[in-house]
Order: structure tokens, then sequence, then C-alpha cells
């Protein structure tokens, strides 16, 4: 994880330089502008054991109340960023767990942890991209925050196997103005598994990130999943564009390297419908 460390004290060096973030009272009020207006849309479904559900939350609790991330929210005009946070699976499973939070400063980031921490663990079934992308795309645009950026995070194990396809639903939220980006989980092994591809961080470049900026972190081990919740976080809060290094893989731009439809292909194959 050298190059997560390498570019989370690059991030802290270039924001320490930078004044202080706004008061969080001058935040209460929808309809002021905040930096960025991001969701976080975490994958709950049958895929992802309790293990890796407890982990990914403690992941996120982590990174929204470390220093890089605090420190980044001084890089915007406004010092200011508005957050929500979204568990999905199929089509109809999605939910809102933690409402839009304005974060300026470390209490309000400690109280968006909390209630993440607070929700009861669940599990639901099917895999459901892009109804995750429609959902989130809905309570950004229906906030009344104005948000300089406007970003879904989609973190997930598996491929779109239900609802409409996925290119064609994310180039239709990015057309609204939207950047989606991508945290593939590959913890687990696909040999002799029929659902899930050895290559789900191609499939995320291909098929499921795009926007300005766009880019996706794989997670190959359970060691990496802080350090790379907390990487994205700072790049989606500072706005930051990075280069190309191993860990940090912008959208591709050429034809699609497999199927988008991949995961309702290989669902119909094994359950029929």
């Amino acid at each position: 994880m050298s190059c997560v460390r390498a570019w989370l004290a690059l991030a802290a060096l270039c924001l320490g330089l930078l004044p202080g973030a706004l008061s969080a009272a001058s935040a209460s009020k929808a309809g002021e502008q905040v930096d960025v207006e991001l969701v976080l849309a975490v994958d709950v479904s049958y895929s992802m054991d309790l293990d890796e559900l407890a982990l990914q939350r403690e992941g996120y609790m982590k990174a929204v109340t470390s220093p890089e991330f605090l420190n980044a929210l001084k890089l915007g005009p406004n010092g200011r960023v508005a957050i929500a946070y979204v568990e999905w699976a199929g089509i109809d499973e999605q939910k809102l767990v933690v409402d839009w939070t304005f974060i300026s400063g470390p209490r309000d980031a400690e109280r968006f942890a909390q209630a993440i921490g607070s929700a009861p663990l669940r599990r639901v079934y099917r895999t459901s991209i892009s109804g995750a992308m429609e959902f989130s795309a809905g309570l950004i645009e229906q906030n009344a925050i104005r948000g300089l950026r406007r970003v879904i995070d989609i973190s997930g194990d598996g491929t779109n196997n239900q609802g409409p396809l996925v290119d064609a639903t994310r180039d239709a939220v990015v057309a609204r103005g939207i950047t989606i980006n991508g945290l593939p989980l590959m913890l687990k092994e696909t040999a002799g598994s029929m659902l899930d591809i050895g290559q789900l961080d191609i499939y995320y470049e291909d098929c499921v990130i795009g926007g300005p900026g766009a880019f996706v972190i794989p997670v190959r081990g359970t060691h990496e999943f802080a350090d790379a919740i907390k990487t994205k976080l700072v790049l989606e809060i500072a706005g930051v564009v990075p280069p190309k290094p191993a860990l940090v893989r912008p959208a591709n731009a050429e034809a699609p390297r497999m199927s988008c439809a991949i995961g309702e292909r290989m669902w119909t194959e094994r359950w029929g419908n």
C-alpha cells in the first residue's frame, strides 16, 4: 500500500497550506452551497458476508473522521461538503441509511460516522448497480443543496444482474452532470463461481464509472480496505484528478473490454430468468 501512503502524504502536504474550513453552523440550511454533494452507495447484497459488511462500514467511518479527509475539506471555496450514505442491492432495494449531512469539521464528521455505525447491518438479494445509480442521482437532484460538484461513489463486489443496463444508466446519469466513481471489492476467489468475474475492476472502469475525473480504486485484500476508502474520499472531496498509478485508475475511454451485460447473462445462465 505504498502508493496509498504516498498519495495521502502528498495530499496532506498540499492541504496543510490552505485556510481553515467554515463553521458547520453556517451550512445548516438546505439551498446553501457546498463544494461537493457526495452519495456513498454501498453494496449490501448477499454476496457480501457479514464480516465484509462490517469492514466496509468501519472503513467509511474511519475515512470521514481521518485527518486527511478533514484537511481535504479545506480545499474548496466553501469549506464544507454534503454527504449521504446509501445501502443497495436489488432493483427495489435501496435504503438511505444516513440522510444528507453537512460536514465542515471534526464534530460533523464524527456525528456522520456514528450514524453509520448505529444502523443495523443488513443483507438483501440481487445486485442492481443501475438501481443504485438512479436512486443516488435522485437524492442529489432532489435535495435542494447547491453543490459545485456532484458525485456518486459506488462500492460493490459484483456485476449488475437486475434492473436497467448499467452502462446505459451510467451514461444517462453522467449526462445530468453527475460523476460516478467506483470501489470494486475483489476480496474473494472467483474460481468455481457462476456469478462472479475475475476482472471486476475492468468491468467498473468500462461499464460503471464516468464523468469528469472519474476513477476506480480496486480493493484486493481486507488490509487495503481502510486506506483505499480514505484515498478515494480525499480525492473526491479535494476534486483532484490524479495521474494513473496502479492504485487509482481512470475511466476507460475506449470500447468496453468486456460485455457490460455480463452480469445479466451469467444470472440467466445460472437461474434461467
